[in-house]
């Protein structure tokens, strides 16, 4: 695909019930993960952003970034292209516009990737992304099941 056919813009709340399938069709989104309309909105609303690519011919939503803050650090999230576009180079416009947004806050940029998805990996170092180091990493996302 070329430039002329997809646009890269921000984030309407009209859009989340695209923006969930294609979450869910990557993988990337589950009830479990509690990525909803409002914790969209919350992160929007701190400072965060929600790119959004469109497909111009179809209007089908084609690919997400979201990017979210603690005023330290932005988190790179939910960055992914639906598999119907997938092999089609597409991810690198949308981390172009993701890191000029990186860039303009002045904040340092972190993600997670899958050690399998290698194709993710080769991209964000092509980028400049450094590996951080041997973490693992923690999470609560139900905190009734959580030790007294």
């Amino acid at each position: 695909m070329n430039g002329e056919n997809f646009i890269i813009r921000d984030y309407k709340p009209g859009d989340f019930n695209a923006v969930s399938r294609l979450w869910n069709d990557t993988g990337m989104g589950s009830p479990a993960r509690g990525d909803d309309d409002k914790a969209i909105e919350r992160t929007l609303s701190i400072g965060g952003k929600l790119l959004v690519m469109d497909d111009t011919e179809t209007g089908k939503l084609m690919a997400t970034s979201w990017m979210s803050t603690d005023g330290r650090r932005l988190y790179l999230h939910h960055f992914g292209v639906s598999p119907d576009y997938q092999g089609k180079g597409l991810s690198m416009p949308l981390l172009e516009k993701s890191l000029d947004f990186a860039r303009s806050t002045g904040l340092q940029i972190k993600l997670e990737v899958q050690k399998s998805n290698i194709k993710a990996i080769n991209l964000y170092e092509k980028y400049g992304f450094g590996y951080l180091g041997d973490y693992n990493v923690y999470i609560v996302r139900d905190y009734s099941k959580l030790k007294k």
